[in-house]
C-alpha cells in the first residue's frame, strides 16, 4: 500500500516514512467493501477523505424519477470526498457505491485543518497537496459544466472526444456505454444512435471502448 500511496497525488513529494507517520498520526484506517455496497450515503455527514486502494467506485445522484446520474468514476489510487472535508454541518449531496470489491483508506477530516502536536514533517506537504487537488477539481468541474451545456448530444460527444483524445486522435473510454450515457446525462439508446450516426458521417470510428477521430476539422465544426 505504501508503494501505491507514494505515487498518489495527495502524498506527492513525501517519503514512505512521512506517509506512514501521517497515517498513524491521523488514525487513518482501511475498510473493505463488497460490490454494490455503499461507501457513503446522501444522509451521511462527511467525516473523512478517502483513497481507493483497490477496486472501483462510482459517485452518483438519483433524480426524482429514479434515474441514476454518475458524477464521477473512482479508480484505484484516486482520492474522493475531498470537497466535503472543508464543508461544515452538511450531508453528502451524492452517494458512493462500490462497483467491485474494494478497499478504501479513510483519513479523518480533522487531520487537514491544523498541523498536529507531533510536528509531522509531511503534514504540511499533505495539506498543500490537498489544496492543489481542490484547485484541479474546480477546473475539472468547470469543464464538465461546459460539456453538459454544449447543446445537442452530438456537440457533447464531439467536445468530449476532442478534449480527451491523445496525439494519435484516439480516446480510450474508462467507462462502458451505460456509464457514458449517465455521464452525459442522456439515455443510452440516444447515445448509441448518435454514435452510429457520427460513424456514418465519417466523423469518428467506434470500436467498443475506443473512439478514433476520422476527420478532426469536421468534428471541431460540430461544436
Amino acid at each position: 500500500m505504501m508503494d501505491m500511496l507514494q505515487n498518489n497525488i495527495l502524498f506527492k513529494n513525501m517519503s514512505k516514512e512521512e506517509i506512514e507517520v501521517c497515517i498513524k498520526c491521523s488514525q487513518s484506517k482501511t475498510r473493505e467493501f463488497v460490490k454494490d455496497e455503499m461507501i457513503f450515503e446522501q444522509t451521511d455527514v462527511p467525516s473523512a477523505l478517502y483513497v481507493l486502494i483497490k477496486g472501483s467506485i462510482i459517485v452518483c445522484k438519483d433524480s426524482i424519477e429514479g434515474k441514476r446520474y454518475i458524477a464521477t468514476h473512482i479508480h484505484e489510487n484516486d482520492i474522493f470526498g475531498e470537497v466535503f472535508v472543508f464543508l461544515d454541518n452538511v450531508t453528502y449531496t451524492y452517494y458512493g457505491i462500490a462497483t467491485s470489491d474494494s478497499v478504501v483508506l479513510e483519513i479523518p477530516k480533522e487531520f487537514f485543518y491544523i498541523t498536529c502536536n507531533n510536528s509531522c514533517a509531511g503534514h504540511h506537504t499533505l495539506i498543500n497537496n490537498l489544496l492543489r487537488i481542490l484547485a484541479q477539481k474546480a477546473y475539472f468541474l468547470n469543464n464538465k459544466v461546459q460539456l453538459l451545456t454544449s447543446g445537442t448530444l452530438r456537440q457533447k460527444i464531439a467536445k468530449l472526444v476532442l478534449e480527451s483524445c491523445n496525439k494519435d486522435k484516439v480516446i480510450k473510454l474508462n467507462m462502458n456505454r451505460e456509464q457514458l450515457a449517465d455521464y452525459l446525462n442522456v439515455a443510452r439508446p440516444s447515445l448509441s444512435r448518435e454514435l452510429i450516426n457520427m460513424q456514418k458521417d465519417l466523423l469518428i470510428e467506434v470500436d467498443q471502448d475506443v473512439i478514433r477521430i476520422l476527420d478532426y476539422k469536421r468534428l471541431q465544426d460540430q461544436i
